[in-house]
């Protein structure tokens, strides 16, 4: 093992690379433990302390601006600047200034989010985003990052642009275009934090799902396929099985995935057209989505074995599973008549942490695990940790989303249920009764899977620290 600066790091800028994966791994033991907290708030209701700030209003934006955003943002940088870097051959545009600027840019915008969340301070919509201010410099960032990835691929040694920097850049635009205009607002003052936005009713529940299942399609599904692409292939020591499909699979998605926010709004005030043809789309959103899983997972062709003898290709090739269960799962859940069932249910929250536990967390870890020793110019403290890991975080996704399916549904049957006089069989209190289980199930659940990310940030920690210890020479060691 040697723990000197080779000619890799020399060539490319790993710093930064370095500081958003700990900072990913920081948000998502914060963004992940506020999710159990909330989750055992509504298992066991003697949780909800007279406190304001802990209460589940505000910790629950709490906790998925800090998962998606802190965890999933940074670990998108982190590997994205990696990957840029790899696959065009050269250092990373923008010297050493702008790729801080975008580190302490974004790390600063989560933090002031997060402040204003438990304070109360939001925008009071769906999401309950952060005021403009946050806004703004979340823009000012972002504009930053599309400079410094673009013009590293201007700059590039080789001619070919690698698939994994087409699903960067998608979700870079992509994203860009869904923060500017959802977040469209005028600060009552300059001095205050509060804002109004510009949309209203029917127009600004339109512009809240179009925003919502894009970030969900751009932010959380195109950006890691682009993670996927890269670090599937790697570990796997095999070329993608079929670049054709990556390519047909990235046209698809992006053109598609841009109809189907609609299918959030079914059986409300907008015109039905639109949430119709959000759900044509929605099942049109299969094939590419199916694409990309087979594409992934066929990779291994001629290597099947790793998944018996290495952790992080179990990890990635999980995290496709999971990719491949829930594109089929949102598909059908956007069909009207499913959407009735489903739809203000937790089958709604279980589907969606199928996805972000699943795919995204488990494509980060995998990825991370690959990435983080080359970086550090070392190897993995310890590849028992990482077996723990797995089964701890699959256990726990596993255990997640089939409580909520039996909540999710039962709710909904209860809810929609008649007597013999054509009254409703249940009151709400019952199906909340109905509902502790499964509730207690999902708050066992999330101790599960934030217990196997103390086990990662520890081998993590262990793996940096032994690469930051001076090497001794012969001459020392035996004095």
């Amino acid at each position: 093992m040697t723990h000197s600066t080779g000619s890799k790091a020399e060539q490319y800028n790993y710093d930064i690379v370095k500081k958003f994966a700990i900072m990913a791994l920081f948000w998502g033991l914060a963004g992940m433990t506020a999710g159990t907290y909330i989750a055992s708030e509504l298992a066991w209701p003697f949780l909800n302390f007279d406190i304001a700030q802990i209460t589940f209003g505000r910790l629950r934006p709490l906790h998925t601006s800090g998962v998606i955003f802190g965890f999933g943002g940074n670990a998108l940088f982190a590997t994205s600047f990696y990957i840029v870097q790899r696959t065009c051959h050269v250092r990373l545009w923008g010297g050493k200034l702008l790729p801080e600027l975008t580190f302490w840019g974004w790390n600063i915008a989560i933090a002031l989010g997060g402040i204003g969340y438990v304070m109360g301070i939001t925008q009071a919509r769906e999401y309950a985003e952060p005021e403009w201010y946050v806004d703004i410099l979340i823009t000012l960032v972002w504009v930053i990052y599309f400079l410094i990835y673009t013009m590293t691929l201007v700059k590039r040694k080789v001619q070919h642009i690698y698939v994994a920097n087409w699903f960067f850049m998608s979700f870079i635009l992509a994203t860009a275009l869904l923060h500017i205009f959802n977040n469209l607002a005028v600060p009552v003052s300059f001095t205050g934090t509060k804002s109004y936005s510009l949309f209203a009713g029917a127009q600004d529940a339109m512009t809240q799902w179009w925003y919502g299942h894009n970030a969900v399609g751009f932010f959380l599904t195109a950006a890691f396929l682009g993670m996927m692409y890269y670090f599937v292939p790697k570990q796997a020591g095999r070329p993608v099985y079929s670049y054709r499909l990556s390519i047909v699979h990235f046209w698809a998605l992006s053109f598609m995935y841009m109809w189907v926010g609609t299918h959030h709004l079914h059986w409300t005030a907008i015109p039905d057209w639109t949430s119709s043809l959000a759900a044509a789309f929605s099942i049109l959103l299969l094939m590419p989505s199916w694409g990309g899983m087979i594409n992934g997972i066929m990779t291994l062709s001629g290597a099947w074995d790793k998944l018996r003898s290495d952790p992080i290709m179990m990890f990635l090739i999980t995290s496709l599973s999971f990719y491949g269960m829930s594109t089929f799962e949102g598909p059908m859940m956007a069909l009207k008549s499913v959407n009735a069932l489903s739809h203000y249910t937790d089958w709604t929250v279980g589907h969606v942490h199928s996805g972000a536990l699943g795919w995204v967390a488990m494509v980060s870890f995998g990825s991370f695990y690959h990435m983080i020793p080359k970086v550090w110019n070392t190897t993995l403290y310890s590849v028992t940790l990482v077996y723990v890991h797995f089964f701890l975080a699959t256990i726990g996704i596993l255990l997640y989303i089939t409580a909520l399916w039996v909540s999710g549904i039962g709710q909904g049957l209860m809810l929609r249920a008649f007597d013999e006089y054509g009254n409703l069989k249940y009151t709400f209190i019952d199906t909340v009764l109905f509902m502790h289980g499964p509730l207690v199930a999902r708050a066992i659940a999330g101790m599960f899977f934030v217990t196997g990310l103390l086990v990662m940030i520890y081998n993590i920690t262990k793996t940096i620290s032994q690469a930051n210890k001076p090497v001794k020479s012969n001459a020392t060691a035996q004095a």
